[in-house]
């Protein structure tokens, strides 16, 4: 039976360590997101057709609330755990008794707050600016709730994994950053090249974003539940192989 007084106890406190710094977690993430959309909006949106009836600021919107998502959903969990272990505090959350899948829970959908508060940021501003509606907003819901939760466990996986920051950082450059910014976010992968749309297939980013921007226009470059399905099966398997560590105590109880 799962301990829900003491995963409710870490999840606050893991939400009070992000809300503390809400300049730095919550509002920075929104600004430089909208700078995106302020410039490649602006520039290209009377120059590239993408759906029918969409304008390219509008289509350019979800892609940019996803990313949000997911890089945010990453970063907290990630951050989290390196400085507890850097700092040696983790020490005080192993001794308590909460059980690895308590512990994944609690940093998990603290990762989905985070990520969905910037998210919701970025959308309120491009929902009022450019007249943007949603046609089929559960799927919307759906995938912004289970891409945050998928990277906050790929974050959390970064964090146990990364002996220090250097690490970390070494693995959001050269990994989250990669996938997030050619996962269809700026484009559809319609404009690419043949070779280039089968390597996109290949992305499990790309299937969150086209997904969720599917529950704003109806409209995607796969089937929405080829989407759902793919962002599932990478959710089960990051959390299969976290609560897998957690339970060994890899790098963790060392």
């Amino acid at each position: 039976m799962l301990n829900w007084a003491g995963t409710w106890a870490l999840f606050l406190k893991e939400v009070r360590r992000f809300n503390s710094v809400a300049v730095q977690t919550i509002f920075a993430p929104v600004v430089a997101t909208l700078l995106y959309l302020l410039v490649f909006g602006q520039v290209i949106d009377t120059q590239t057709d993408v759906f029918s009836g969409v304008s390219y600021s509008q289509f350019l919107i979800p892609g940019l609330v996803m990313m949000a998502i997911l890089q945010n959903a990453f970063s907290n969990s990630s951050s989290s755990l390196i400085q507890s272990k850097m700092h040696g505090n983790l020490t005080f959350v192993l001794l308590s008794p909460i059980s690895p899948l308590e512990f994944y829970i609690a940093f998990t959908a603290a990762s989905i707050v985070r990520g969905l508060a910037v998210g919701l940021g970025i959308l309120l501003v491009g929902a009022i600016a450019f007249d943007l509606t949603w046609q089929a907003p559960h799927w919307i819901v759906i995938f912004a709730i289970l891409s945050a939760a998928m990277m906050g466990g790929l974050g959390m996986l970064a964090g146990i994994v990364s002996d220090k920051y250097d690490h970390l950082a070494a693995f959001q450059n050269f990994i989250i950053m990669p996938l997030t910014f050619l996962s269809g976010v700026f484009y559809s992968i319609h404009a690419l090249p043949e070779i280039w749309q089968q390597i996109s297939h290949f992305n499990p980013f790309f299937y969150m974003v086209d997904g969720f921007r599917y529950g704003f226009f109806e409209k995607a470059d796969v089937s929405i539940y080829l989407s759902l399905a793919v962002t599932l099966l990478f959710l089960v398997v990051v959390s299969a192989i976290n609560l897998i560590l957690l339970n060994k105590g890899v790098k963790i109880r060392e």
